[in-house]
């Protein structure tokens, strides 16, 4: 079973979920901009991503750069920033079993499932 923490609104998100649909996978949609993650869950996909919390950070977006950027932060903190900001949270992820990537380069995501 794969799972996708997905944004309807985002071009990468949705061609990933329709590849992997087009791939007869069985897929659970997790739209986490509204079923948002707790601290505990951020971390454990952190661990399956085998990444640093930074990594999946939108350093880009609005709220990272006003209340954020140039900051020294701790990964516990730069966790919650994501807890409490989820749309800080980079898109697709795609987890099968203990694993889990971004799922923004269809290759990869076709590699990974």
């Amino acid at each position: 079973m794969i799972q996708i923490y997905h944004n309807p609104r985002c071009g990468k998100s949705r061609n990933c979920l329709a590849f992997i649909k087009e791939q007869n996978q069985e897929v659970i949609i997790v739209k986490y901009l509204e079923q948002q993650l707790n601290f505990e869950e951020l971390v454990l996909i952190i661990k399956k991503l085998n990444c640093k919390p930074i990594e999946i950070v939108r350093v880009k977006e609005k709220i990272w750069i006003e209340n954020f950027k140039n900051k020294t932060l701790s990964d516990d903190e730069i966790i919650q920033a994501m807890v409490s900001n989820p749309i800080l949270i980079e898109r697709p992820i795609v987890i099968k079993g203990d694993k889990a990537i971004i799922g923004r380069v269809l290759d990869d995501i076709s590699q990974f499932i």
